[in-house]
């Protein structure tokens, strides 16, 4: 395997990463700023607010984007899988 492979495979990594993590983390962080819109708008100062609609939102975007995630990871796995196979790793 020459360097060529090597960086093609670790941007794949990469971007498989970005794909699996990327819906969660833009619901929480939807989640975040409209709790503390909502909290800077009422003026209440409530620390733990943020977390249970937080929780909640992030649980349901898991469960929502979850069989997507599976399906991006073993796409990947398979890819490698068949790399391995053909002595390109």
């Amino acid at each position: 395997m020459n360097e060529t492979e090597i960086i093609e495979t670790v941007r794949q990594a990469i971007l498989v990463t970005i794909q699996v993590g990327a819906p969660v983390m833009l619901v929480g962080l939807v989640v975040g700023v409209s709790v503390a819109l909502l909290q800077a708008l009422t003026q209440i100062q409530e620390v733990t607010l943020v977390f249970v609609p937080k929780i909640l939102a992030i649980f349901f975007a898991l469960f929502l984007f979850l069989p997507m995630m599976a399906t991006l990871l073993m796409d990947f796995m398979m890819v490698l899988a068949d790399k391995i196979v053909a002595g390109g790793m």
